[in-house]
């Protein structure tokens, strides 16, 4: 589990094709004292484990599965990526709750100068852009963001979100740029209460549905 707030900026330093698989070598400024082999880091919000480590080097296997779903399979040797080690248990949780499990791919439609912040518009398949909300959370490339605004049309859904200059500083979205691809996880409750209330958790559910009555009964 993660927050979103990232560590450090990494360099890709190599990358090797092992099968349908890949190996990424990555050296950063990351505190690497403290992280065991088998540990997990989220590499641009994906969550990957820790295969061997040097003093400022790490390496990590990229899975076929997480090739086909995440931007990792675009990375070459000199690529930047945002670092954040596993969140310590009982430590301070100031972005959100990130899984580093990725949902999808979005696309960077538009930048909006606001100030010294950046408004960034992206568009994604609507199967995924029903899990967004304005005011709620989304991690891009591992970062914790705020949703302003969500669109949808039939197929695509579109949001926004603001970039204050500390976000650029200290991560690789001031990079960003018109049709460039970026990692999305949405924020997990979503999922889980479309499950609850899909066919598969109504048949946990009484009857009469999940109402008020049914809550109050329980001391909600």
């Amino acid at each position: 589990m993660f927050t979103g707030l990232i560590e450090a900026v990494g360099l890709l330093q190599a990358l090797e094709n092992q099968g349908g698989e890949r190996l990424l070598r990555i050296r950063s400024e990351l505190d690497l004292s403290g992280v065991a082999l088998g540990d997990s880091i989220a590499v641009n919000g994906v969550c990957l484990t820790v295969t061997a480590k040097g003093e400022q080097v790490f390496a990590a296997q990229v899975s076929a599965e997480t090739l086909q779903r995440t931007t990792l399979a675009h990375l070459k040797p000199g690529a930047t990526v945002n670092l954040e080690r596993a969140l310590a248990y009982g430590g301070r949780l100031n972005g959100h709750l990130v899984q580093g499990h990725v949902d999808g791919v979005g696309r960077v439609e538009r930048l909006l100068p606001r100030g010294g912040s950046v408004e960034v518009w992206f568009a994604l398949p609507r199967a995924m852009g029903r899990y967004l909300v304005a005011k709620g959370s989304i991690a891009i490339d591992g970062v914790s963001l705020t949703v302003n605004a969500v669109v949808d049309a039939e197929d695509v859904s579109r949001f926004s979100v603001n970039l204050i200059p500390h976000t650029q500083q200290k991560t690789t979205l001031a990079q960003l740029a018109i049709h460039r691809l970026v990692n999305i996880e949405t924020d997990l409750l979503g999922r889980y209460v479309e499950r609850l209330l899909g066919p598969a958790g109504k048949r946990c559910l009484p009857a009469g549905g999940l109402d008020e009555a049914y809550l109050r009964e329980r001391g909600f």
